[in-house]
């Protein structure tokens, strides 16, 4: 049976949910690819060692709403604040998961 109500549509709210998790999964699979390094649990067999110099950073995607991966897609970066807002805690320095 088909839910076509405003109020509480099942079916709406599913394929919202999906929209949002499909083009989350294309703005991560896009920005990985550009990472040209492992980090964390993104792992690139042609660079497997992570590249602090190049990619200490936080990666902003968008996407448009036409949901046109490449048209409209817009990668950009903002910088990491490495040390602690206030004095209660002390710099932990970044370094390599090993496993």
């Amino acid at each position: 049976m088909e839910d076509s109500s405003l109020v509480w549509n099942t079916d709406l709210i599913e394929t919202l949910e999906l929209e949002n998790l499909l083009i989350n999964a294309q703005l991560t699979m896009h920005s990985a690819e550009r990472r040209k390094e492992s980090r964390g649990a993104h792992a690139h067999e042609d660079f497997p060692d992570r590249n602090d110099g190049e990619w200490m950073k936080h990666t902003l995607a968008f996407m448009d709403r036409s949901g046109e991966s490449k048209k409209g897609l817009k990668i950009d970066y903002r910088p990491v604040h490495l040390q602690p807002l206030d004095d209660e805690m002390t710099h932990v320095p970044p370094k390599a998961r090993v496993y």
